[in-house]
């Protein structure tokens, strides 16, 4: 038989294949073992800790590049004072938003242009379900819906309704909804830009008085909406711009 003979040469071989490998899945074994112990006395020595203080650790993340602190254990966690000024911010953005839906609502009666019926369509479901998120906020800290009367003595409010700014007057209203076709189209686009400016107006109102802003949940939805409407403000001034070519 060849010298080059598998079974020459490999006789002796495979034997030792063999005890590495047992060797190496005993050590593999053997890390994972060691790796589980750790794992479990970490957490037994957490759950120690914990049970020896009674009370969770707190800990407050630190400024970026800086390290957290922990602090005692009965550190409370303190929500920002409401302010009247988000509660007035919700109840006039939701009139506010209100007259938007009802401009919506107008087009399918109103125009044919596709391209408006998709924004009105975007526009109108947007400012619902920012409405439907208003009433629940004010709803969940126990405050009216709607503003409080604003009537003073000497002044007939009755037929006067106080708008939010960028609202549409009464007369510009009955204007769009007398309006048709190209017409209404223009009306619908210079009311709404108008319209929307006025939220922003709202927004940088709210954040510019102190004190005011801090909730987390409104900061959020006011900053979302200020993003959105200037988004819309950008569309519906390049319409305009098409009607002109």
């Amino acid at each position: 038989m060849s010298a080059f003979s598998p079974i020459a040469s490999g006789s002796p071989i495979f034997p030792r294949r063999a005890s590495n490998y047992h060797f190496t899945k005993r050590a593999t074994s053997r890390n994972l073992i060691i790796a589980f112990l750790y794992l479990a006395w970490s957490c037994l020595w957490a759950m120690a800790q914990q049970t020896e203080s009674g009370k969770p650790v707190v800990v407050q993340p630190g400024p970026p590049g800086a390290p957290s602190k922990t602090l005692p254990p009965s550190t409370k966690g303190i929500l920002p004072p409401q302010s009247s000024a988000d509660v007035e911010f919700m109840q006039g953005m939701i009139m506010h938003h209100a007259q938007a839906v009802e401009m919506t609502a107008l087009i399918a009666s109103h125009t044919d242009d596709k391209h408006l019926r998709t924004l009105g369509a975007r526009i109108s479901s947007s400012q619902s379900s920012e409405i439907n998120f208003m009433k629940r906020w004010l709803a969940a800290r126990g405050e009216p819906i709607e503003l409080p009367s604003m009537d003073m003595p000497g002044m007939d409010m009755s037929h006067q309704p106080m708008l939010m700014p960028g609202m549409l007057t009464p007369e510009q209203m009955e204007a769009l909804r007398q309006a048709k076709g190209k017409e209404f189209d223009h009306l619908f686009l210079v009311g709404m830009i108008q319209h929307h400016n006025g939220a922003l107006t709202m927004v940088k109102n709210l954040f510019n008085t102190a004190g005011a802003g801090q909730d987390a949940e409104l900061f959020n939805f006011a900053t979302d909406a200020d993003n959105t409407q200037r988004a819309e403000i950008r569309i519906m001034e390049a319409m305009l711009k098409k009607e002109k070519n």
